[in-house]
Parts: C-alpha cells; sequence; structure tokens
C-alpha cells in the first residue's frame, strides 16, 4: 500500500530569512494525522535566505540529518565541530544526551536549499557525535548513506536505512525491500513515478510492507528512500 504525502499538504513557516515546509507536524504546525513515520519524526524542506539561519539552539535524544540540495550550510556544536555542508555530502549528528548548535547559510549572496531530518533514536542518553560524508550517485544505483549496522557513510542509532537515488529522464531503478520492512520516499529532485504513483519534488509517500519500489523517471530525478525495519 502506497501513501501519498503531496507537497502542497505540507505544514508552511515563513519568516524573513527561513521559507520551511514541514511534511510532518513541527513547532507552531500541528496536525495529528502527520506526527511521523514510524521513528522518522521530521523531514523539513528549508530555504534560508543569504546571511540567515538558525542560532545556537539545544537539542537531545534525536538524530540528526542534513541533506543540502543547492548552496552550503555552515555548521558550529559544542563539540568544538565546525563545517562546511554542500551537495554530495551527508551529515549526521547524534544529539544524544545534550547538545548545542548553530546552522546558517555559509553564503552572503546564494540561498541555500535542503533537507533537515529528524530520526528517533532507539537508545537515549547516547554521547553526542558527528559524522559528515562525501558521496556520488551513479545513475540508478542506491547510495546506502546511513545504517545502524556500519554499512552505510554514516550510522544512524535506529533500525532505518537511508538511501539515495539519481534516475536519468526515461530511466526506471528498482529497489528490493528487506521482508516485513517498511519505507518512505521523499522526492528531492524532478518527477518520477513510484510504484506507479506519480510523485514530483517535495512530495513523500508511506510505502507499507511490499518486495519491491519501483522508480520510473519522467524527467531526471533525485530521491531519498528510508527503509524501516
Amino acid at each position: 500500500m502506497l501513501s501519498v504525502r503531496p507537497s502542497d499538504a505540507r505544514g508552511h513557516s515563513q519568516l524573513d530569512w527561513l521559507d520551511s515546509r514541514h511534511t510532518f507536524s513541527f513547532d507552531q504546525y500541528h496536525d495529528p494525522k502527520h506526527m511521523s513515520f514510524g521513528p522518522l519524526r521530521v523531514i523539513n524542506e528549508d530555504v534560508i535566505a543569504p546571511g540567515g539561519g538558525f542560532g545556537t539552539h539545544p537539542h537531545r535524544d534525536m538524530e540528526i540529518i542534513t541533506y543540502v540540495i543547492e548552496g552550503q550550510l555552515q555548521h558550529k556544536d559544542s563539540m568544538g565541530t565546525g563545517s562546511i555542508i554542500g551537495p554530495g555530502e551527508i551529515q549526521k549528528m547524534s544529539a544524544g544526551k545534550g547538545i548545542f548548535h548553530s546552522e546558517f547559510n555559509a553564503s552572503r549572496e546564494k540561498p541555500v536549499h535542503l533537507l533537515q531530518i529528524w530520526i528517533m533514536p532507539n537508545i537515549k542518553g547516547l554521547t553526542p557525535s558527528y559524522e559528515q560524508e562525501k558521496f556520488e550517485l551513479k545513475p540508478g544505483e542506491f547510495k546506502l548513506l546511513g545504517s545502524p549496522d556500519g554499512q552505510g557513510l554514516v550510522s544512524i542509532h535506529q533500525n532505518v536505512k537511508l538511501y539515495a537515488v539519481r534516475i536519468e529522464s526515461g530511466k526506471a531503478a528498482s529497489f528490493k525491500m528487506q521482508p516485513s520492512a517498511k519505507a518512505w520516499v521523499q522526492i528531492v529532485k524532478g518527477d518520477c513515478a513510484v510504484n506507479s504513483e506519480k510523485l514530483s519534488a517535495g512530495d513523500g509517500a508511506a510505502i507499507e510492507p511490499t518486495s519491491q519500489i519501483q522508480f520510473e523517471a519522467s524527467t531526471a530525478c533525485e530521491a531519498l528512500l528510508f527503509e524501516i525495519s
């Protein structure tokens, strides 16, 4: 079974420096029908204006993943980490027993466009940690960005595997699911049919246990796939 979360049905908040779309309930946006999908708690699509950003603020007991679509994001945290995150990189911060961090657009001229993802961990009170890795998407390949078993580029303290895929216009790709797993697909760019359901950038879809997920791109498409077991 596939259930679509259309882009234009998401929550929306806007400040002078931030335009944010919320797949699930977040901050002032509350929808009891869309609180989370299993441990997947937040998928925010943020556009941060030049020079804008989130000042230093706390987190705890959350796996926080940043996926930059365009531009560059500057990160600083209370562990002493300072970094710039851009397209082709995955960043994960385990907030654990408590951490402070800030995120700002690294450019004074161009906006930064990103997905901010929160996953509820299966262990509380972890020692905070930070990971950032580069990757390359080859057409049709499901790149394992994060996992709980050490096989992904970054670790996720939950039974979630995060894949990214890029599919060329007119091409297709197939993903074989683990038995009894469910999935969330988030379209990052382009237009793609997922199990025959037409989706576009910003759309998401919950997919309950199935043996296979078929992607067919009508334009060049990029997507994230969360496999939850």
